[in-house]
């Protein structure tokens, strides 16, 4: 069938659909029509294709279930209650107190990027553009970021997590002050494409209502999949106390995660690298309800996609991705900081889950934390690219030498 052909027939079929909501005309459009498809749902494609087969089945509801009760619940919770608290925190205010103590801002920006999530990174990159940030704030805030693999090394191993920060702050303050004395680099104004990349990033029609929609799932799923999910984490027989069996427990998991990622894939464009790892609408949505909920998918999304590299890896090819990854030696650090130069936070996350699954050593995750610039890269790479190329240049200097430093002294 030649390529005219199949675009008239195509054209034709997406008439056909006219009569029917937008919403469900949209969906049919992506998954039917391979010239529209959105490139998020090769996920849900992928696993409705494991489900299909008997080999797969088993491991990947397993899958689904755990990564739904184990880390969505708990990452929707410490995302619900961070996003409260941070509610009332203005961008503008951080701005002017920033532009007003210049002596604080590198600390400032310190501990900004240090927070979950990459808002605090966003807010310091746009601040330097516009002219009241140093450079070294810039290097500061991305060296310290980790974007929002922090939520769920929070959700999972606290204590690692705050360990990490702390690093992370320290060495992003001490590596800002040390460019500000030898290299602060002046970018200039940009906020004509400050603009652009603000405009550029807008939902589409499709994407408004899976927004809403995730907020719905969220709302309503949230608690009961907490008090489960607790239930799970002290070991406590929750499929007795439900009155159901663990196989249908697991199916239960399975089919909220799916559900999940139904969402997950039709809340973006799914057009480009951007799209599919980071999560960060430009401007981010106004309600936390919606932010929670759009941040905690995109999180599950790259946990799925993890757990299934580990089991499949297994069920396929009979390997051992950990001691395969472990059997790379001091490597492995090294990878793990080279994958912290990928823009978005999905790659880091992947990281952030090898070492939660004991595949790769407390240093590699140490090294990918200060070598991780999250989402604000993209922003960075869109106002001033070339500040955005040294100052991530800049950030893996104390990459290699603290996570080179904590494998030798301490691994």
């Amino acid at each position: 069938m030649d390529t005219a052909s199949h675009t008239s027939k195509s054209a034709k079929a997406v008439v056909r659909y006219k009569h029917l909501p937008s919403f469900t005309s949209a969906l049919l459009k992506n998954v039917f029509f391979p010239h529209l498809t959105n490139k998020r749902l090769l996920m849900p494609l992928f696993i409705a294709i494991l489900l299909t087969y008997n080999s797969t089945r088993a491991v990947t509801l397993s899958v689904l279930s755990d990564a739904f009760f184990q880390v969505a619940a708990f990452v929707y919770a410490s995302l619900a209650l961070y996003y409260v608290a941070t509610l009332r925190v203005s961008a503008e205010a951080i701005g002017n107190y920033m532009k007003a103590h210049p002596v604080h801002e590198v600390g400032l920006s310190a501990l900004l990027g240090a927070l979950p999530g990459c808002g605090g990174a966003i807010i310091v990159v746009t601040q330097y553009t516009r002219g009241v940030t140093s450079f070294g704030a810039v290097v500061a805030v991305l060296t310290s970021t980790m974007g929002d693999a922090a939520f769920l090394l929070l959700a999972q191993a606290p204590l690692d997590a705050l360990t990490v920060m702390a690093v992370s702050v320290t060495v992003g303050a001490m590596t800002g002050l040390v460019v500000n004395k030898f290299h602060n680099y002046q970018a200039p104004e940009a906020d004509g494409a400050l603009q652009q990349s603000q405009n550029c990033d807008k939902p589409k029609t499709v994407s408004h209502k899976a927004i809403s929609l995730s907020k719905v799932f969220w709302m309503i799923a949230s608690l009961p999949s907490l008090a489960i999910a607790l239930g799970l984490a002290f070991q406590l027989p929750v499929h007795s106390y439900l009155a159901i069996s663990e196989s249908t427990l697991t199916l239960i998991g399975a089919a909220l995660c799916i559900s999940s990622l139904g969402l997950w894939s039709l809340c973006g464009s799914g057009s480009g690298y951007a799209s599919i790892t980071k999560e960060d609408l430009i401007p981010p949505p106004p309600k936390w309800q919606e932010k929670a909920a759009l941040d905690t998918q995109f999180v599950l999304a790259w946990v799925v996609l993890a757990f299934l590299m580990f089991e499949l890896s297994v069920v396929w090819f009979g390997l051992d991705i950990a001691g395969l990854l472990q059997s790379m030696g001091p490597g492995l650090v090294g990878l793990a900081i080279i994958i912290g130069f990928l823009p978005g936070c999905g790659p880091q996350i992947l990281v952030t889950s090898l070492y939660l699954n004991g595949a790769v050593p407390f240093s590699a995750q140490l090294g990918n934390a200060i070598s991780n610039d999250g989402d604000a890269l993209f922003p960075a790479i869109a106002l001033s690219p070339k500040a955005a190329l040294i100052a991530t240049v800049y950030s893996a200097i104390p990459a290699f030498l603290v996570g080179y430093g904590y494998w030798y002294l301490f691994e």
